[in-house]
């Protein structure tokens, strides 16, 4: 097998689990209409995060959600989709409040979909009137340039918490240790490994790994991100068992 083999044979690989993984959320999705409750298990970051947005209303703050610097276009950008899946749920919760969230970013698409996300979310509950393009802000188009833009928003603008999702660097820490020094709560993830290490020391409540793909879950955006979660623990028993099957058969000299 030639080297365009190989890489025809594992896309053809690659899209089947994507078609497998989409029918299996429907699937879900279809059967979990039924339930009342949906039962996951606790990330102690998402109930800290729901009582900061009703903290964050009572007390006139604001809610600051940054997104990150990766491209939509590559697969950095996967990340900062969950951050807009946040973004949504946090304006629309928070859009009786005297100070409504805003968003920073350090990519120029990723910032005018923030300002199309706020936008669209007030004009779907009737408060389109309230909407600031100021709500989603590029703070720099350079890493570090982008983390130093987003700090005079965590001291100057009375911020409550600021939730970290998307694709970051080491320098994810200097929004994280200007949210302690403010007094606010961090809540961070990413799918960069070296951005979850450093939040992992930085933050107060970081995500570990796929916790941050299940924000939309846990944050009640929709029975399809629930369904999401779900077809997410089918695959995960279905690579354990094929592992310990070739496990054993390795064993048995099967393989």
């Amino acid at each position: 097998m030639n080297y365009m083999d190989l890489l025809t044979s594992q896309g053809a690989v690659g899209l089947a689990f994507v078609v497998i993984f989409f029918f299996l959320v429907i699937i879900l999705a279809a059967a979990g209409r039924s339930r009342s409750v949906q039962n996951l298990r606790e990330i102690q970051a998402f109930a800290k995060l729901g009582r900061a947005i009703g903290l964050a209303v009572e007390a006139g703050k604001r809610m600051h959600i940054t997104l990150g610097w990766g491209g939509m276009i590559d697969l950095r950008g996967s990340s900062a989709l969950v951050g807009l899946t946040v973004l949504e749920r946090i304006a629309r919760l928070a859009s009786i409040s005297d100070r409504p969230p805003v968003a920073t970013s350090g990519e120029g698409v990723l910032g005018v979909l923030s300002q199309d996300t706020v936008s669209g979310t007030y004009k779907s509950i009737g408060a389109g009137f309230q909407y600031n393009p100021a709500a989603g802000r590029v703070t720099g188009l350079s890493p570090l340039s982008y983390a130093v833009g987003a700090l005079p928003v965590i001291y100057d603008e009375h911020v409550s918490a600021t939730v970290l999702a998307g694709h970051f660097g080491s320098e994810g820490a200097l929004i994280t240790d200007a949210a302690e020094r403010s007094g606010s709560l961090s809540l961070a993830g990413s799918d960069s490994i070296t951005a979850q290490s450093v939040f992992v020391a930085s933050a107060q409540e970081p995500l570990i790994g796929e916790e941050l793909y299940a924000a939309g879950a846990y944050i009640n955006s929709g029975l399809i991100h629930v369904s999401s979660v779900r077809a997410q623990d089918v695959f995960r028993w279905v690579l354990i068992i094929a592992i310990l099957v070739g496990a054993v058969m390795k064993m048995l000299g099967l393989l």
